[in-house]
């Protein structure tokens, strides 16, 4: 009887810290952001950024370096990571696909990540975000053209 009243509390406090770090099923659906969601005023920023060729050329250099592995070479979706990893990403040669993104939408997207997309965060700075956002746009006119 005297070590089950040793134990006892022992088992108690070993117990109580366990129970009150597992959050309720409603506490974690609150806490936890929504990736796929965009800010309103991101929506709405304009693109400061011409798509000249030089934007154009700058951004077709990092999109080979850190877009192309997942979104291909086209920009249809099916580079090779995203292959293996068995992912489905859109079409950006589909003129269709972005018909209703906003530039601020694409530009938050690039830099903040969405869904399993990782964020550029820091790693870029705000023109050449702005490039890949004219980039991007331009696959959809590469094909476009081709078609016509």
């Amino acid at each position: 009887m005297y070590r089950f009243a040793l134990v006892l509390p022992a088992l108690l406090l070993l117990t109580i810290p366990v129970v009150s770090q597992q959050p309720s099923s409603s506490a974690t659906a609150q806490s936890t952001p929504s990736y796929s969601a965009i800010p309103v005023e991101a929506t709405k920023v304009p693109n400061p950024v011409k798509a000249t060729p030089e934007s154009l050329a700058r951004a077709k250099r990092w999109w080979a370096l850190d877009c192309q592995m997942c979104h291909g070479k086209s920009g249809d979706g099916k580079g090779e990571t995203a292959t293996d990893m068995k992912l489905k990403l859109a079409d950006f040669t589909d003129p269709a696909t972005l018909k209703e993104r906003t530039d601020g939408e694409l530009f938050y997207i690039i830099k903040n990540g969405h869904n399993d997309m990782p964020a550029e965060g820091p790693r870029i700075k705000t023109e050449e975000n702005w490039d890949l956002v004219n980039y991007v746009r331009s696959l959809a006119k590469k094909k476009d053209a081709e078609t016509k």
